[in-house]
């Protein structure tokens, strides 16, 4: 029984929701869901609602965990568009790497916002960040302003002659930004916003920056994000320099841990399936950026099958175009079936990566990413009342959300036990204002583009 009245308690109650646990034991409920504060205290048929503080009736819609993302770029928000049809060390060279070097404070401010609302709008309510080198702190005010629950950090490159020089770093300097943002945003608003260390990938950072973001993270007890064996021309690069692969090398830098998120892993060796496997290292599959970028498509199906822990993340906006889970979901579960048979990565499998293999992945499996009473609530509710999912009759309930939902049908958006998105509308955002903002920002950026100094090398 549930005490009322608590003196300061905010409760919210959903009423009468198809109400999609993503528990141990896949149960779907037919019923209510009572938030008190930020945490859910009781899923049943039905709830008193006496003493509550809003009702929101959820009657013929479905209440699921709130999706998370463990692999996004907010500082590349604005660059939507910008760099279509590339592959990946071109899109790296020739336009992102110079757009990140021509970001101002306001930019990346903006930036964040954008891919904050376009996140929020589509059910996403946990993200795993990387920023660009400079301006890291303003995506921390966007992320705190907006309310969603984040891990990020700022990207770190001291190595390489073939990114900006606005973008090379020095090592002492690209470890001790790193540790004031960690101190400054580390557990923030209770825990919601959270350090992650950010080497860019193995081709910008030097040994001994990563060798300090080893030490660092275990001292601090946080994450380590970053990216690897994303194309096959990365390989080689790392290989001429190291004499090993990608994962191999960090492995024997010692970085390979439980605490790593390592987005991609496409070109994999066994040896190297083996090293994620045994280290508990956790891979972020982004399907539509791997796609677009031509960068190929990891062997998800096997590594999950060796016991890997693999989530989602749509990357960044420029190479994908769109941060929609829906759509990763989607494309997670249709690629792999020409290759594994068609059962393989069913829609049940690809939902729990897109909540609580993605709550795993950040070490939060037990606060997030299943709605169970004692966890966060961290939830959305999908209005799917229209022609694109529609039958409803005898159909799975994840199979329709996987198959079939969009991101507009997610009607109201919940994070720690706040009301950040009703009807469609975002509380902590101003769309009207943020769509200006970005526009102005990504003119001045391509204005200020051609005067960024960079060396590319035309036969690389």
């Amino acid at each position: 029984m549930i005490a009322a009245g608590v003196k300061g308690m905010t409760k919210i109650l959903i009423k009468n929701g198809e109400i999609i646990t993503a528990d141990d034991n896949n149960e779907i409920i037919y019923g209510d869901l009572l938030i008190e504060n930020d945490c859910i205290t009781q899923i049943a048929p039905q709830i008193d609602a006496y003493h509550v503080d809003q009702v929101i009736e959820a009657r013929g819609k479905t209440v699921i965990p709130g999706f998370i993302q463990t692999h996004i770029h907010l500082c590349q928000t604005i660059f939507r568009g910008q760099a279509d049809d590339m592959e990946l060390l071109d899109w790296l060279k020739r336009r992102i790497w110079p757009l990140e070097a021509a970001h101002d404070e306001e930019s990346n401010y903006y930036s964040a916002m954008l891919g904050l609302g376009e996140l929020i709008q589509g059910g996403t309510t946990t993200i795993v960040d990387m920023e660009t080198v400079h301006h890291t702190d303003a995506a921390f005010q966007a992320i705190a302003a907006s309310g969603i629950r984040a891990l990020s950090g700022k990207v770190m490159m001291d190595y390489g002659d073939e990114t900006p020089l606005l973008l090379q770093e020095n090592t002492d300097d690209s470890v001790q930004e790193s540790v004031d943002l960690l101190e400054k945003w580390h557990d923030f608003d209770n825990g919601r916003i959270k350090y992650a260390f950010s080497p860019r990938f193995v081709i910008s950072c030097s040994e001994a920056l990563l060798t300090q973001v080893r030490d660092l993270s275990a001292h601090y007890g946080v994450h380590i994000h970053s990216h690897a064996a994303e194309s096959s021309g990365e390989i080689e690069i790392v290989r001429n320099r190291t004499g090993m692969r990608n994962v191999t090398y960090l492995d024997y830098l010692g970085l390979a841990s439980e605490r790593l998120i390592l987005a991609h892993c496409i070109w994999l060796d066994d040896e190297e399936k083996s090293i994620i496997k045994d280290r508990r290292v956790k891979v972020s599959h982004a399907p539509g950026s791997n796609l677009k970028l031509a960068s190929g498509i990891a062997d998800v199906p096997e590594m999950m099958n060796q016991g890997a822990k693999v989530s989602l993340g749509a990357d960044g906006a420029p190479c994908n175009n769109n941060l929609n889970m829906l759509n990763e979901m989607r494309l997670a579960a249709g690629i792999h079936k020409p290759a594994h048979g068609a059962a393989a990565m069913n829609a049940q499998t690809v939902f729990r990566m897109a909540t609580i293999e993605g709550a795993k992945a950040i070490g939060m499996e037990d606060e997030i990413g299943s709605l169970e009473v004692g966890k966060k609530a961290d939830l959305s509710i999908l209005d799917m009342n229209d022609f694109h999912v529609f039958p409803s009759y005898d159909v799975d309930p994840v199979s329709r959300i996987v198959y079939a939902a969009a991101a507009s049908d997610v009607e109201t958006t919940i994070i720690n036990g706040k009301v950040i998105m009703k009807n469609r509308e975002i509380k902590n955002i101003d769309k009207n204002i943020v769509l200006k903002e970005a526009d102005k920002s990504i003119k001045r950026l391509m204005r200020r583009m051609p005067h960024i100094q960079y060396v590319y090398n035309e036969d690389k």
